[in-house]
């Protein structure tokens, strides 16, 4: 069995694409995955599998949502590694005064080139900044992720990619969750 973790984009975010996380759960079990376990209501679910390719899972979840729930809803499929990596990487945790409440990383559905960052033009966003690190981009909101327009939509658009962006906060307890289950 493989331990996969879906990052899925959209639900329960304003009210939209609300789906109950016990209603995802029971779904996801249909499906034939095993420990399945969501983390808040914002769409993070590890699930075991016997099929070992993260982007095939994560293809099947998106399809099965649409079926059931009817909505469109990507799944950024998110490794072990890629959750320590935010943490080895993030240029901001190496800050004086890291605000962490600041922090979010957008997980990207592939790897991204160094040239992103310019097609970007996070330049435009001041006090808002950005880097990238292969298929995340860490961000540090200087007022707060609902006041800014560096958001997911934007840099999907921008680049052409699917993301989905957690806060910080959300990323260390994900990495948290993933070593208890290994």
């Amino acid at each position: 069995m493989t331990k996969h973790l879906a990052l899925l984009r959209g639900i329960n975010v304003s009210g939209h694409n609300m789906i109950k996380m016990d209603a995802l759960k029971k779904m996801l079990e249909n499906m034939g995955f095993q420990n399945v376990e969501t983390y808040i209501q914002t769409g993070n679910v590890f699930v075991d599998s016997e099929e070992e390719n993260a982007a095939s899972v994560g293809f099947k979840i998106k399809q099965e949502i649409s079926k059931v729930f009817g909505y469109d809803v990507p799944a950024v499929m998110v490794s072990k590694k890629d959750l320590e990596l935010c943490l080895k990487n993030n240029p901001y945790l190496k800050e004086k005064e890291c605000e962490t409440k600041k922090l979010y990383v957008a997980f990207i559905s592939k790897e991204l080139s160094p040239l992103a960052l310019n097609d970007l033009k996070i330049s435009n966003f001041k006090p808002d900044e950005a880097a990238i690190d292969s298929s995340r981009i860490y961000i540090k909101y200087a007022v707060g992720a609902g006041k800014t327009k560096l958001d997911q939509k934007y840099i999907e658009k921008k680049i052409n990619v699917t993301a989905t962006i957690r806060n910080w906060n959300t990323v260390t307890t994900l990495l948290s969750m993933f070593e208890n289950k290994l």
